[in-house]
């Protein structure tokens, strides 16, 4: 996996790490607690919320703007119905895998006396918002959910203005065995548990 995450990321050097080497650095203060730096495959990589052609540490005005947007269509539905709306916030994969998913969908009322960041058995969805970083959100981020087992993944791909929709993950496979795209016109359902929720793609794009 390592080798798909160099050409995914350009070569860049890798440092291994594991969570529990992350959380030393960020309590040691070596990491600032809400930098933004996600835990992959054992490699500390920048979150990429720039807009294709900026600079790297630049965050996107169309990026934001989308996640307010999602906040605002899921964060009443979830807490209505049982489940917690997350963002930009760790979700622990493994011993080396701590992505921190612009969306994620988790199960029940998760920061009522939690210890622990929530992992793959606590989550039912999450969510990129992509730009620049739309070949890293198809790839590695595809393996890392899929591998995982997280139920559905959904890649906002900005510059194509279209969603990607991966469900049935197969962790052998390191994927989804299906994935279908939605343009502005449609609404994808999203499926908690028994709910269905119908999301407008026109409303997240606009």
């Amino acid at each position: 996996m390592r080798e798909n995450l160099l050409e995914d990321i350009g070569g860049m050097p890798l440092i291994p790490l594991t969570v529990q080497n992350l959380h030393e650095m960020i309590d040691a203060g070596v990491i600032p607690n809400g930098a933004p730096i996600e835990l992959v495959e054992g490699v500390l990589v920048h979150k990429d919320r720039s807009a294709a052609g900026d600079g790297l540490l630049t965050h996107s005005p169309k990026h934001a703007a989308v996640i307010r947007r999602l906040v605002r269509c899921l964060a009443t539905w979830c807490d209505d119905n049982g489940f917690t709306t997350s963002v930009q916030l760790p979700v622990v994969l493994n011993e080396r895998s701590a992505p921190e998913p612009d969306i994620s969908i988790i199960t029940g009322v998760y920061e009522a006396g939690q210890n622990r960041h929530p992992g793959p058995a606590d989550v039912i969805a999450v969510v990129e918002v992509a730009d620049s970083s739309l070949k890293y959100d198809r790839t590695t981020k595809r393996r890392l959910y899929g591998s995982a087992g997280i139920p559905t993944y959904w890649i906002v791909n900005l510059p194509e203005n279209r969603i990607e929709v991966c469900r049935r993950p197969v962790a052998a496979k390191r994927g989804y065995a299906e994935r279908v795209e939605y343009l502005p016109g449609q609404s994808i359902p999203l499926r908690l548990g028994e709910r269905i929720l119908n999301v407008d793609v026109a409303e997240l794009l606009a």
